[in-house]
């Protein structure tokens, strides 16, 4: 058990095991992170096997079997996303299950939970050698709508292609779920080889927090997760920061009526460095909240954007800004967006904006304690970097940070990419 965490680790058949017994919640959280580097060969087919897993397992073929299933277990929830972390492509599964005392009669619900998440993952429904052809076929298509619908969402779109754009070149440009030139190719008995090699080589997280133990967790893996490990993986912590280059401007046009314009900016400065908290707290004063520079200067001050706001990706080293403006106002804004990363460079930074800055950032890491999966997310981040801090440790050192260590890391922001989504109309 480390002192930051009070997480328990353990490892069972290549599999890490992460528990946090606890009195604090009636329902077990369970959480299977299963991770790979974002590559153009994968990354389509990994997106699409979660989607096929929850159709039906070997146990429960059909799909409404497998949805009365939850039923069965008094409600339980189950789901999963996709996306990345720095260069990899992760799936975390999720499952939350009531404790046996809350309910009448019930027993073994953490068994139940484990052998259900265990099956969908581990022993999905396979027919001569290949997923389900009418499974596939179906999940196919659903995610063929996911990623049309992005173009439709502008905001997420700008903020796609901008990413895109300044990381042509690194994996990190390949979008979570996928490509869409990629799903004719793929066929059942493809996407299930692909799931035997993604299951065998990836690094494998499950994250338990309830009233358990390791010494149950473990027997409970044994038992659900039967799989082939030999050849599994760890993930590569280190960051590769490309060198600094002259800043490269992307203007795109489509049918919009309101421009978008977002920028990429290079940080040096990850998760496991001790500078992080400092670029937190760096974040949250341009444009993390709405009492930060973006929000006030471009869009109230000056009226120029209908939303104004800075990103921080702690595991690639990467700030993005994003902002909605008037067409014609691409100019003004840019000059203004510009003009708050200089006064980062230069320490313009009031009492204000650093007081209120730490007391959100403190106020939202405090929240994540009331919630078992933002806790175990927490970890798995660290997990993830390499560097385990504890929500305490991460407070007390956003508390420290100073207008000083604030500037050292504006110094090292790099104004990397600049996009423009615009109209058809117009000159430049």
């Amino acid at each position: 058990m480390t002192n930051a965490s009070l997480f328990e680790r353990d490892e069972v058949n290549r599999i890490r095991l992460h528990v946090k017994p606890t009195k604090q919640f009636k329902t077990f959280a369970i959480s299977v992170y299963i991770g790979q580097p974002l590559s153009e060969q994968t990354v389509t087919s990994t997106a699409l096997i979660p989607f096929v897993m929850r159709r039906g397992t070997s146990a429960l073929p059909e799909t409404k079997q497998f949805r009365e299933k939850l039923d069965d277990l008094y409600g339980a929830g189950f789901g999963f996303d996709v996306y990345k972390r720095g260069d990899y492509q992760i799936v975390q599964f999720r499952m939350d299950v009531i404790h046996d005392q809350f309910v009448a009669g019930a027993e073994g619900l953490l068994r139940q939970g484990f052998e259900f998440v265990g099956s969908t993952i581990a022993d999905p429904l396979v027919e001569n050698g290949a997923f389900r052809e009418k499974y596939v076929t179906s999940e196919k298509d659903t995610l063929k709508k996911k990623l049309e619908s992005i173009i439709n969402d502008k905001i997420r779109y700008a903020a796609e292609r901008c990413t895109e754009e300044m990381c042509s070149g690194e994996p990190y440009r390949l979008y979570p779920l996928g490509r869409l030139e990629d799903l004719p190719s793929i066929d059942p008995a493809s996407l299930y080889s692909s799931y035997n090699n993604w299951l065998a080589e990836a690094p494998i997280d499950i994250y338990v927090v309830g009233d358990t133990t390791m010494d149950e967790v473990k027997r409970l893996v044994t038992a659900a997760f039967k799989i082939d490990r030999q050849g599994a993986a760890r993930y590569d912590k280190k960051v590769v920061h490309p060198q600094a280059r002259a800043t490269k401007e992307i203007v795109e046009r489509l049918d919009v009526s309101q421009g978008k314009l977002n920028m990429g900016l290079r940080l040096p400065i990850t998760y496991v460095d001790e500078q992080y908290p400092a670029a937190l707290v760096y974040n949250g004063i341009l444009g993390g909240y709405p009492h930060s520079k973006l929000f006030i200067n471009v869009r109230e001050k000056a009226s120029l954007a209908y939303y104004a706001s800075s990103r921080l990706d702690g595991h690639k080293g990467i700030l993005t800004l994003q902002s909605g403006i008037e067409i014609a106002n691409f100019e003004k804004a840019k000059d203004i967006m510009q003009q708050q990363l200089e006064a980062m460079v230069q320490g313009d930074i009031s009492d204000l904006e650093l007081s209120q800055t730490k007391a959100m950032i403190a106020n939202q890491l405090r929240e994540s304690k009331d919630s078992a999966f933002e806790t175990i997310g927490l970890d798995f981040n660290a997990q993830l970097s390499g560097r385990d801090r504890s929500v305490e440790q991460l407070i007390a050192a956003t508390e420290a940070v100073d207008v000083a260590a604030i500037k050292q890391v504006a110094e090292q922001v790099r104004l990397d990419t600049i996009y423009f989504l615009r109209d058809r109309k117009g000159g430049q």
